[in-house]
């Protein structure tokens, strides 16, 4: 869902030509970038990242929390920022107030599993996808009734009353069973007083990963996949199109999948 926190210390950057403080030998050139002094971020040469920071597997702090911040998406925009030659500062902002921290200018992007849509779209600017993800229905592992979305006609699923898989279950003419999130659904179906549930790809290839053997499975996908990606405001063009490069040199060297790889044992990146 890269990773040690990058300590930063702010980069002097003199008209011409890139030196580091007290003497310090200046970043290398990059294939990406020259710097990012071009970028109009938030302090010269140091891309400044807002993320949660409590978002397992994506964002968070090893350790039960008092480590340092790690996570898959951590993990990617620290790649990303070594291929623009540029430091990392992280700043943890809870959800409810990360977009309006981008809109005041406190950071240049947020690096949090944010879903491409149209709604975001009309406001913000969104790096190429780094997360691309199904709906899937999990069933226990010798259930072989269900293999389809038509097939929940009549059964019963384990949703979160407030989420987007509650609905698609009911379309799907499953009687929905509430609870309060992904771990409380999976105990029912373990329990078998619910034959399935319907939620993110990556939120069970990661409860795979870290529980196997599960005793689940996977029984059907949706045909289209929600995409995440980096977001940024109207006016940071240059840096999208800088991110959009290094992110493709790293898909393309094989780091996306290994990092993925390293959390869900899958990649899921493309």
């Amino acid at each position: 869902m890269s990773r040690r926190l990058i300590a930063v210390t702010a980069l002097v950057v003199a008209a011409g030509a890139l030196t580091a403080c007290s003497g310090s030998t200046a970043p290398a050139e990059s294939s990406s970038s020259e710097g990012g002094s071009d970028f109009g971020l938030v302090t010269d040469g140091v891309l400044t990242v807002a993320t949660e920071g409590t978002y397992r597997p994506f964002s968070f702090h090893d350790d039960g929390g008092t480590g340092d911040l790690t996570g898959f998406d951590v993990e990617i925009i620290e790649a990303v920022a070594e291929k623009l030659d540029l430091e990392v500062e992280f700043q943890e902002t809870q959800w409810d107030a990360i977009f309006a921290g981008l809109d005041a200018g406190r950071f240049d992007v947020i690096a949090n599993q944010v879903s491409i849509n149209e709604q975001r779209q009309e406001k913000y600017l969104f790096s190429a996808p780094y997360t691309v993800s199904p709906g899937v229905i999990v069933v226990a592992e010798d259930d072989d009734s269900i293999s389809s979305f038509d097939d929940l006609e009549g059964k019963t699923t384990a949703q979160s009353l407030t989420s987007n898989w509650y609905e698609l279950a009911t379309e799907s003419g499953a009687t929905v069973e509430g609870v309060e999130g992904w771990a409380q659904a999976v105990e029912l179906l373990r329990q078998g007083r619910v034959d399935a549930t319907v939620n993110d790809k990556l939120t069970f290839l990661d409860y795979e990963k870290t529980n196997s053997p599960s005793g689940l499975k996977i029984a059907a996908e949706t045909d289209e996949a929600g995409e995440q990606a980096f977001v940024f405001t109207k006016d940071k063009t240059d840096l999208v199109e800088a991110i959009d490069g290094a992110l493709e040199e790293l898909r393309a060297d094989g780091t996306l999948a290994e990092i993925s790889d390293k959390y869900f044992g899958d990649d899921v990146t493309q």
